[in-house]
């Protein structure tokens, strides 16, 4: 007799809308954080919210990449099943609050964000540095980690059409990229950097208004592959190469199934579907988003993007 089966089977793209919910939510709980100097007190909030809210959605969901294995409790851990265990099958890659600096400092460009896949689709990696190289649909396959720097921007150039010092290069402000900003200024091209916060400037080589070009660094693996997600989405590109720190990384990278870490990890090895979205709440203002404002009625306004396998659009809520 062949087995009966009774989970209800419905797509992932009945999910977006009560994702958005989430990601609300919990922007508006971190809201009283912003500059009260305590970060922790921040991504507690929003980790408390969004788990509540994502049990309660029709879905049998696992974290594959956030915050690190179960020790690391309270936060979203790798592995946590959310959902009430029926509806989609689903992965998730989560950051409750992109940017806790920021938020605990009152400084820009803060996000809650998350990707969403159907289940075996994402990366399962540790919590751990990731290379990546970003671009926007327009240089969609032009895009080498095994080559320089300066060889990438060649060839974005050539298929954006314009000379290689015209290109706005974004990357995050640290010493491990001083290699990376030398090669930028040598072929006299701009480069922008930022603080924190990588997914923004991953998300904006797909839109033009933001006249980003290519986004590379050494960053959080969560964020590369939430990049890839959204990049997946809006048409761009994404490469990543995980980037272990100590033997321990290295061991968890194997126990989780990756043996070469030297790869070089296409936007379809970490993102092996088409079907999946990705969605953002703005807690600060920033470059891409509006932060969580108070309105003179008292009411509180969100806005939000959202992306996914047959859309894109800016969303603005009065909650």
């Amino acid at each position: 007799m062949s087995e009966i089966h009774t989970k209800q089977v419905t797509n992932i793209q009945s999910l977006p809308s009560e994702f958005l919910t989430v990601v609300q939510q919990a922007a508006t709980a971190v809201y009283p954080w912003i500059g009260k100097g305590d970060k922790n007190g921040a991504d507690g909030a929003a980790t408390k919210v969004m788990r509540d809210a994502m049990n309660h959605i029709n879905m049998d969901a696992r974290i594959v990449i956030g915050e690190g294995e179960m020790d690391e409790a309270p936060m979203l851990f790798i592995g946590e099943q959310l959902g009430i265990g029926n509806g989609p099958a689903v992965d998730i890659a989560v950051d409750p609050v992109e940017g806790t600096t920021n938020v605990s400092k009152g400084l820009d460009n803060s996000l809650v964000v998350l990707a969403v896949a159907e289940q075996g689709t994402l990366l399962h990696a540790p919590d751990m540095y990731m290379e990546k190289i970003a671009v926007g649909p327009k240089a969609k396959g032009c895009i080498d980690l095994n080559l320089s720097l300066t060889e990438n921007m060649k060839a974005v150039a050539k298929a954006l059409g314009k000379d290689v010092s015209e290109l706005t290069v974004m990357m995050q402000d640290r010493p491990r990229h001083d290699h990376l900003l030398k090669q930028v200024l040598e072929v006299g091209a701009k480069v922008r950097m930022f603080a924190d916060v990588d997914i923004t400037g991953a998300i904006a080589t797909a839109i033009d208004e933001l006249d980003v070009d290519l986004l590379v660094g050494t960053g959080g693996a969560p964020e590369g592959v939430i990049s890839a997600v959204a990049l997946k989405c809006l048409g761009g590109d994404f490469q990543g190469r995980l980037a272990p720190i100590n033997e321990e990384e290295r061991v968890r990278c194997v126990k989780m199934g990756i043996t070469n870490l030297d790869a070089v990890l296409t936007m379809d090895d970490i993102v092996r579907t088409d079907d999946c979205f990705f969605i953002a709440t703005g807690i600060t203002d920033g470059s891409l988003l509006k932060g969580v404002r108070k309105k003179a009625d008292g009411k509180i306004a969100t806005h939000s993007f959202i992306a996914t396998s047959t859309h894109s659009q800016f969303v603005e809520t009065s909650h």
